[in-house]
Order: C-alpha cells, then sequence, then structure tokens
C-alpha cells in the first residue's frame, strides 16, 4: 500500500523539464496523448456502465441539463471554470492543460458514438463501470508525468495538495465529492459508480503514478 503515500508528481525519463515547456520532445507529447486519450476512455466506460457518472460528468450532466448543452461542451466549460479557480493556487497551465481539455472532451464523444457497452447485467456494466475507473487512474499517471502542465482538474488537485501537504489520494476524494454534490444539486446522475468513483480515484490516480515509476525504471 506504499502507492497511497505518494506526495509528488515523479520524475520519469519521458518527464518535460519544465511544465510550460511550448516544444516538448515527441516521446513526451506521445506520451501526454496516450494519457488524455486513457483517461478519457476510462470516463466514457462510467458513461456506458449507467451504474452512475463520474463526480464531473455529474457535474457535467447537470450542467447540460440547466444550460441545454451537450454534456461534452459542458465539461468544457467546467475545464474552463476550474481554470480560473487555479488562479489563487497560483498553478500555471501548459500545453497539457489545453490539450486535457480537448482530448478527453472528444474522445468521450467519441466512444459514445462509436461503442456501446451497455448491457442487461448490473454485474458486468459494475465491472464496465470499475473498468473505466481504473483507467482513468492510470490515464492520469501517465499524463502528469508528462509534465507539460497538468489538466485543469488535476491541476487543482496538485495545487491544493502543495498548499496543504496532503497526501494526492485524499486531496483529490476531497475534490471529487465536493463535485458530485454540487452536480447532484443541479440534477446529474449519482449512483454507485458515482460513489465508487468519488472514493476510489485517489487511489486509482496514486496507483497509476506507482506503476509508471515502476515501468519507468525497467525501461
Amino acid at each position: 500500500m506504499k502507492f497511497l503515500k505518494i506526495k509528488n508528481v515523479p520524475t520519469v525519463h519521458w518527464s518535460s523539464d519544465h511544465p510550460l515547456n511550448f516544444k516538448p520532445k515527441i516521446l513526451t507529447l506521445f506520451y501526454l496523448v496516450i494519457g488524455l486519450i486513457i483517461f478519457g476512455f476510462g470516463e466514457s466506460l462510467l458513461i456506458h456502465s449507467m451504474i452512475g457518472l463520474s463526480p464531473w460528468l455529474v457535474l457535467a450532466e447537470g450542467m447540460a441539463i440547466n444550460f441545454n448543452w451537450t454534456i461534452g461542451f459542458a465539461t468544457f466549460v467546467s475545464s474552463v471554470v476550474v481554470l480560473l479557480i487555479w488562479l489563487p493556487l497560483k498553478q500555471r497551465p501548459g500545453v497539457g492543460t489545453i490539450l486535457n481539455i480537448i482530448i478527453i472532451a472528444g474522445t468521450i464523444d467519441l466512444s459514445l458514438y462509436l461503442f456501446n457497452f451497455s448491457t442487461n447485467s448490473y454485474l458486468i456494466n459494475l465491472m464496465v463501470g470499475s473498468l473505466g475507473i481504473l483507467l482513468v487512474g492510470l490515464g492520469s499517471g501517465i499524463y502528469l508525468t508528462s509534465n507539460l502542465g497538468p489538466g485543469p482538474r488535476d491541476g487543482l488537485m496538485t495545487g491544493l495538495q502543495r498548499v496543504t501537504q496532503y497526501p494526492i489520494a485524499w486531496v483529490r476524494v476531497s475534490i471529487e465529492v465536493s463535485v458530485v454534490f454540487v452536480g447532484w444539486i443541479l440534477g446529474g446522475t449519482v449512483g454507485v459508480g458515482t460513489l465508487l468513483f468519488a472514493f476510489g480515484i485517489g487511489p486509482a490516480v496514486a496507483y497509476g503514478l506507482y506503476l509508471v515509476v515502476k515501468v519507468n525504471k525497467k525501461v
């Protein structure tokens, strides 16, 4: 359970020397994009599973209902709003921040258009949703270590971690629980999958970082 004690995003061989590097290596961009695609696909699996949306998608759905937007566009807007919250945390966006907003939203919409993983079996749907959470954690572990600027949500997570000095896992859980409450108030769909994501994403991200470090040491 060492991964639960991780407090910092580790540096690996593909990490950029600086998060504001606007001319990163191709390998760095490759891992960034792969991580974001995995993240977005993981999010989409929760939608496919029909057992409850992730907290940020609950918020996006609530916004979509109230403003007659698509969930993808609502996700984009919520990301921009979160960027504004970065200001008092002194977080600075990079290439990864911008690509995060575009690629994750695009991957979610593309997955919903191309695939249908929904079944009549609650157990299978539960497994699909759980896999989605693990993939979001893995995707986070890959793209965060690229060090090209965290996505809006992860930047909020790392910024609060730096200010509070609490472990990443517990900071992420606190954020997710708060977001799902606001999304629920707005009318977003909450279910078992929402609870699993809210309490599981922190450890999943921490484990994703742990796996990336392990793989990097073997390369």
